[in-house]
């Protein structure tokens, strides 16, 4: 049977919706621990608690079976250690420069990764990586405006372990299925982490509020739209669109976190997203 073709409104409407909502995740997250309303331990557990009950509720509908098969324990393993490196890194670091170096990190990992399984670059895409790389390395350098070195590292090994999580997920044959068992098999980890870090912070309402919020609507709801439009979406547009969520999450931060946007991190921004940008569009046109 063939499947009737999204409307280009309602496609448009429902990338804007995820986008929207990764960036969010940002934003809750920072907006959470500089509350002081909670801590990064217990707004993990949350998290990952609340996103595992919300994809399983999915799953439960749309098959109509309570049990869900999908998922792994590494890839498990690698969201949850993405879910707790970057709520701890939040701790210090701005929703922006947040966002920025784990984009940053998280494209990093997957051409690393595609160059070691032999795949070749030309020119424009090499010239376009270390662009990229000089812009992490430049909101890094030391100087007034330069993230805290602690949070900035946590925020590139989520980035990493997010790469890991995409990489090992690829080719699963339904997303929702597999990104439903991992946010369950993740819980456990959250939980340990929770008893050994997290026993002694505060679980104020507002900090509960936004640790649901991120979990439940920005990671459930959000994954599960982005799976929903990703098989009507070419690869490069995919990629291109990903592009926008550290500049709604900069532009979020400062209206509603009051955070500035430094010329550091708009330089740094450029060349980040840029490289990626012109990465992606030699890529496409060599396939």
């Amino acid at each position: 049977m063939r499947v009737k073709r999204l409307p280009t409104s309602a496609l448009v409407a429902l990338t804007v919706a995820t986008m929207g909502a990764f960036a969010a995740n940002s934003l809750l997250t920072r907006e959470a621990l500089v509350s002081g309303t909670i801590g990064a331990a217990s707004f993990t557990l949350l998290r990952i608690g609340s996103g595992a009950v919300v994809l399983w509720l999915i799953c439960a509908v749309s098959a109509r079976r309570l049990r869900v098969a999908g998922g792994g324990w590494l890839p498990a393993a690698a969201l949850f250690a993405y879910a707790a490196l970057f709520s701890f890194a939040y701790n210090s670091l701005s929703a922006a420069t947040g966002a920025l170096l784990l984009f940053g990190a998280v494209q990093a990992s997957m051409i690393v990764y595609a160059l070691w399984s032999g795949e070749r670059i030309n020119r424009p895409q090499s010239a376009a990586a270390l662009a990229a790389a000089g812009g992490l390395l430049w909101l890094m350098l030391p100087g007034v405006s330069a993230p805290p070195l602690g949070g900035a590292v946590l925020m590139l090994l989520a980035g990493v372990a997010w790469g890991v999580y995409s990489i090992v997920g690829r080719g699963a044959s339904n997303p929702t299925m597999d990104t439903a068992g991992n946010f369950v098999r993740a819980t456990p980890m959250a939980i340990v982490v929770f008893l050994v870090f997290g026993r002694h912070e505060l679980m104020g309402a507002p900090g509960v509020a936004y640790a649901l919020a991120s979990g439940a609507l920005a990671s459930g709801l959000g994954y599960a739209l982005w799976y929903a439009v990703l098989p009507w979406l070419r690869t490069s547009t995919a990629a291109m669109v990903q592009l926008s969520v550290p500049v709604v999450a900069a532009f979020g931060g400062l209206i509603w976190l009051g955070e500035a946007i430094t010329v550091r991190l708009l330089v740094a921004s450029l060349a980040v997203l840029g490289g990626i940008a012109v990465f992606v569009l030699y890529k496409e046109r060599a396939q």
